[in-house]
């Protein structure tokens, strides 16, 4: 949810800025103009901006028997990427944004 708000004098500003790509089809043909509104997190300072961090990572020791197993019953493996698990999360701080 955003609100236009005004800036309070002791809190950073994290920047955006738009991002366009153009979806094309098997023949190279423009079918869709895509937008999306990104956070340029990559300005932010450790200990100023934010206080820590977390990327939720499989470890190796979870992995190896998945993929012992499905070695032996010769499945097949797919790997997939989930791009949107984050995107309805909740956030605790306040962040302004320009």
């Amino acid at each position: 949810v955003w609100n236009l708000v005004l800036l309070p004098s002791d809190h950073p500003i994290i920047g955006t800025k738009w991002v366009f790509r153009n979806k094309l089809d098997e023949f190279g043909i423009i079918t869709r103009n895509k937008a999306r509104l990104v956070a340029k997190g990559y300005n932010q300072e450790e200990g100023i901006d934010y206080d820590e961090t977390f990327a939720p990572v499989s470890r190796i020791e979870a992995i190896r028997p998945l993929l012992a197993y499905t070695s032996i019953m010769k499945f097949k493996l797919y790997q997939m990427d989930v791009k949107s698990a984050f995107l309805n999360g909740f956030i605790q701080e306040e962040v302004y944004v320009d």
